[in-house]
């Protein structure tokens, strides 16, 4: 049979944008879909945009910190208005970047949500495609819990939030995962006064304890009221203040709410079913170890199938299935077998990869725990970023099941561990590694330096070093 394209992708976020990319330089026909803007939600909505944030809201605190006044109103600095500057930002990579990367894929761009015809075709508005191989990577949407009295409140997620016209006076966040803690310490130096609230014991619930008691103790000094642990009971509207009732009897209030607790799929404006692609018991597309859906010839890739819920590991997925849509047998490649690092980009920086405390207690692994504080390194106190630590979990002979970092650079310092892991290297591997010092990574070679001291103190190898010697 002849199809109109070599291959489509539906979503142009990280996901589709390696497809679409890689396959274009591969020499393929490509049709690549995209109902709103190029780059998906991480571009226009999430990653990109939250950091521009961020850094604006660092500059601006950083700022207050070495003045020590207060300034005047023709002093205020213009990140105090950040939003017009973000967009302009954002449009500048669209424009001059990110279309750029198009220019050998046949673009519907939009023109119209995508749904499926049959397993080779789409229809987009009044068009129709196909092709012989298609890839989903249409990502998720915000979930809004349902808590009484939410529907009556005008809500801010992620989706709209960078619309605001100016820095809201109060804001209660829900939600102390990646989004929420940024926002919280964004909105807080820019001037909101916040407070964030979530069912979880610590914040980054998915991290280290121990980085999130860490955290906590950042926001409370900045000011930002922070409830683990609790469950919202309903939400009021009071005036121009939304209320949000615990069931420990705290009130918070706000006169923005901004709504981060989790993600959602959603697919129905696709007719999956008509494809043949069935969904989880989540509401997740189903892939295999290849990427591949219930229907053969298409991939779901990132967001959509509900694993890792990251714009990287969709970049990283995206490349695994392209490559698997033109392999066979051993050659395909499993995409839960590469490890996939995180950072929440809070001040300070907490990173982690690969297996946490508490999954290697669940799993019955022995363990030990190697723990090197910022405060300790001579680098670190002199920059006056002592807040922090590199803490690895290994075993007795020097395997990598996991390691935590929290401070300045982790987000940097944690690749390398990633690849350690992936690559099966052992502690010993990194320790005869020379890092560049006096860099926070440095860090990384002291844990290793005392993991091999802590196998000093076995009686018998200091009498084999000292026959030895």
């Amino acid at each position: 049979m002849k199809y109109d394209y070599d291959l489509i992708t539906i979503g142009v976020g990280p996901a589709g944008m390696a497809v679409s990319v890689m396959g274009a330089e591969m020499g393929l026909k490509v049709c690549a879909i995209e109902k709103h803007k190029l780059g998906g939600e991480c571009m226009n909505v999430g990653c990109i945009p939250s950091k521009s944030l961020l850094r604006m809201a660092k500059t601006r605190h950083q700022f207050e910190k070495l003045a020590e006044m207060e300034l005047e109103s023709d002093q205020v600095p213009s990140v105090l208005k950040p939003f017009s500057k973000i967009q302009g930002y954002l449009d500048y990579i669209n424009e001059a970047k990110t279309v750029s990367m198009f220019e050998k894929v046949d673009l519907l761009l939009a023109e119209g949500s995508a749904e499926f015809v049959d397993k080779n075709t789409v229809k987009v508005g009044e068009k129709t495609v196909s092709a012989k191989r298609i890839f989903v990577c249409v990502g998720t949407r915000p979930m809004v819990p349902p808590i009484p009295g939410i529907e009556d409140v005008d809500i801010l997620t992620n989706e709209n939030m960078f619309k605001l016209e100016e820095i809201p006076e109060s804001m209660v966040i829900i939600g102390g995962g990646a989004i929420g803690t940024e926002m919280a310490q964004a909105f807080s130096r820019l001037g909101t006064k916040c407070s964030l609230i979530h069912m979880a014991e610590h914040l980054i619930p998915t991290g280290d304890p121990e980085a999130g008691e860490l955290l906590k103790e950042k926001f409370e000094e900045e000011g930002i009221a922070v409830y683990n642990g609790a469950k919202i009971e309903k939400i009021e509207k009071d005036g121009d203040l939304i209320k949000v009732y615990s069931d420990k009897g705290e009130v918070l209030e706000g006169k923005k709410l901004l709504v981060a607790a989790g993600r959602k799929p959603d697919f129905s404006e696709l007719d999956l079913q008509k494809a043949g692609i069935e969904t989880d018991e989540r509401g997740y597309i189903k892939v295999n170890d290849y990427l591949q859906t219930t229907s053969a010839n298409i991939y779901g890739v990132g967001d959509c199938n509900g694993h890792f819920l990251l714009s990287h590991s969709a970049m990283h997925q995206g490349m695994i299935a392209i490559m698997n849509s033109m392999m066979f047998g051993p050659m395909r490649r499993k995409f839960q077998n590469y490890v996939v690092p995180w950072t929440v980009f809070t001040e300070p920086q907490i990173s982690s990869v690969g297996l946490t405390e508490k999954e290697l207690i669940a799993k019955g692994i022995k363990y030990e725990v190697i723990k090197m504080n910022y405060a300790d390194y001579g680098a670190a106190i002199a920059e006056n970023i002592g807040v922090g630590y590199v803490k690895a979990f290994v075993s007795i002979t020097g395997k990598i099941y996991g390691a935590s970092i929290v401070g300045e650079g982790s987000g940097e310092m944690i690749n390398e561990w990633g690849l350690a892991i992936q690559k099966k290297m052992r502690m010993h591997d990194i320790m005869f590694l020379q890092h560049s010092f006096p860099t926070m990574g440095f860090l990384t070679k002291r844990a290793s330096e005392q993991w091999m001291m802590n196998r000093m103190k076995s009686g018998f190898l200091k009498r084999m070093c000292q026959i030895m010697f």
